[in-house]
């Protein structure tokens, strides 16, 4: 009797113990109270849910990544069609890009004023990437000249400015058109910003009184290269008063940007003066190292950029050698 009553006073004080390990660990009976226990375990479990849902973003994140990746390589390893587009409207990826004769070029071009219902006097711009190198190490300088366009489009006389010392020289100056005519006056002038024309031409004998100015006027001071420089005063206003400027781009060296034409000019015409600006370009570097001219691109101002072939446009060496 005595061993039944200690085995049930035994399982009495387990029960109670089991009961009250559970208690503790239940939410608290009242809004205000606290459970120490029930808090500690409540907290630690939601701190550890955050973590995961971080992780799993994270994993997502880089699993995106890497599909944009596979995708970015897939449409890199397409092949080009072997044919041409059927239809006007196609993927660009899928063709190689097209290279167009001069001729055909210009036709898209007003084929594409057209259709946009834009402005047909637009203008035409012919944009170049050069090969500078000379070999050795050397580059050539950039460059800016004025030529004589077969076929003129601009409407504006250009603003000129003669140097020289000669009353006579003067007079003739004044008479062709030059805006500016004089010697140390002149350049006094120029220097208090009295006097801004678009294009200055000298005589030889005045170019030592000219290098205040070499700073100031930068690729407008006189030069022989640039026809700036010579005793026919009428002949140099000729070409600076009705020339087109031509000038590599000053923060890329390697590219030279002009308008050539406007878009309702006829084609032959666009042609030739698009044809006269690369024999200008191509003057400023040998023949002999190959293709100053490395890419072409025809385009108005509101048509994308069409990339002509350039082979038939480049002046040959052997002619430059027979024009010597």
């Amino acid at each position: 009797m005595a061993a039944a009553m200690r085995c049930l006073s035994r399982v009495l004080r387990q029960h109670q113990r089991h009961c009250l390990s559970k208690t503790a660990y239940q939410a608290p009976p009242y809004p205000g109270s606290e459970n120490v226990l029930w808090t500690h375990r409540h907290f630690a479990a939601a701190a550890t849910k955050p973590a995961r849902k971080i992780k799993k973003e994270g994993k997502d994140k880089e699993k995106t990544s890497a599909e944009k990746a596979d995708d970015i390589e897939k449409i890199k390893s397409y092949t080009y069609m072997e044919s041409e587009p059927e239809d006007d409207v196609y993927l660009k990826r899928l063709y190689p890009r097209r290279i167009y004769e001069v001729e055909k070029a210009v036709d898209l071009l007003k084929k594409f004023q057209v259709l946009d219902f834009t402005n047909p006097k637009q203008g035409v711009y012919l944009d170049l990437t050069l090969d500078m190198a000379l070999g050795k190490k050397k580059k050539v300088e950039p460059f800016a000249s004025v030529i004589s366009l077969p076929y003129p489009f601009a409407s504006e006389v250009n603003r000129v400015a003669v140097f020289t010392g000669d009353a006579s020289e003067i007079k003739i100056a004044e008479e062709n058109g030059a805006v500016f005519a004089g010697g140390v006056d002149l350049v006094k002038k120029i220097l208090d910003d009295e006097v801004v024309v678009d294009f200055y031409v000298a005589v030889p004998e005045i170019m030592t009184e000219l290098n205040p100015l070499r700073k100031k006027l930068k690729k407008r001071f006189p030069k022989a290269t640039r026809n700036s420089i010579g005793r026919d005063i009428p002949k140099m206003l000729e070409l600076f008063k009705t020339g087109h400027e031509i000038m590599v781009d000053e923060e890329r060296p390697n590219f030279l940007s002009t308008k050539i034409a406007t878009l309702d000019m006829p084609s032959d015409q666009l042609t030739a003066n698009l044809q006269a600006v690369i024999n200008e370009v191509c003057r400023h570097r040998p023949l002999n190292l190959g293709p100053f001219v490395v890419r072409a691109f025809l385009r108005s101002s509101t048509s994308e950029g069409l990339l002509l072939k350039t082979d038939p446009l480049l002046p040959e060496e052997a002619e430059t050698n027979e024009a010597a």
